[in-house]
């Protein structure tokens, strides 16, 4: 390997992985900047070793095994939160990268290039636009816990038709003189703001969550 290459590919992997790293280190993510810079940088490595020690015979014997190692680093980043499964996209970020990683060590700069610009492309623009799916529709838990009376949960539920969401019930329970019970709602945040704030002001509702 020419030295002038290697330095180039190196410091091409760098860029990609810092370009990518400051994306994901703006939004607080567990892999951020130093991370997917080692991702692409230890990817473009492995290539060139792979390449320069299999020759002819077996030049992805090495790199190879960047595809099954990295899901290892990705499965590192996802974890269960309050709000569901979150760091997929994070992992999935790891997974690409160390994609672009492989193809600069291989000698496809230009494409590992396009293949960044596209990639920080779709985190930036489809993150504005997950934001604005969720203002028209998003879910919501609540549970309300008050006292007991004869059809006390369909006054609720009535609550949320008047506020356009559309719910499911979920489990319901009684203790003594109090019950509680709960429901999974979607729709716009406009109307889980309005019903959030009536049940706020609401005297009967012992407790509310949401």
């Amino acid at each position: 390997m020419e030295t002038i290459d290697v330095i180039t590919k190196l410091l091409i992997a760098v860029l990609i992985g810092g370009i990518i790293g400051a994306e994901r280190e703006y939004h607080n993510k567990s892999a951020g900047l130093r991370t997917l810079m080692l991702i692409c940088l230890g990817s473009t490595l492995f290539t060139m070793f792979s390449i320069e020690i299999g020759h002819d015979d077996s030049p992805d014997r090495i790199a190879g095994g960047i595809v099954a190692g990295i899901g290892f680093v990705g499965a590192g980043v996802i974890f269960m939160g309050g709000t569901g499964i979150n760091g997929v996209t994070t992992a999935a970020t790891i997974w690409v990268t160390a994609a672009l990683g492989m193809g600069v060590g291989a000698g496809h700069q230009y494409a590992s290039l396009i293949g960044c610009i596209i990639l920080v492309g779709i985190l930036y623009v489809f993150t504005i636009l997950e934001k604005w799916l969720d203002r028209i529709n998003y879910s919501h838990t609540y549970k309300i816990t008050c006292p007991y009376r004869d059809n006390v949960f369909e006054h609720y539920e009535a609550l949320m038709k008047q506020h356009r969401l559309i719910f499911r019930r979920g489990p319901q329970w009684r203790e003594h003189q109090t019950v509680s019970g709960t429901w999974e709602a979607e729709g716009s945040k406009r109307s889980h703001d309005a019903f959030i704030h009536q049940m706020l002001a609401n005297q009967e509702v012992q407790k509310f969550e949401f």
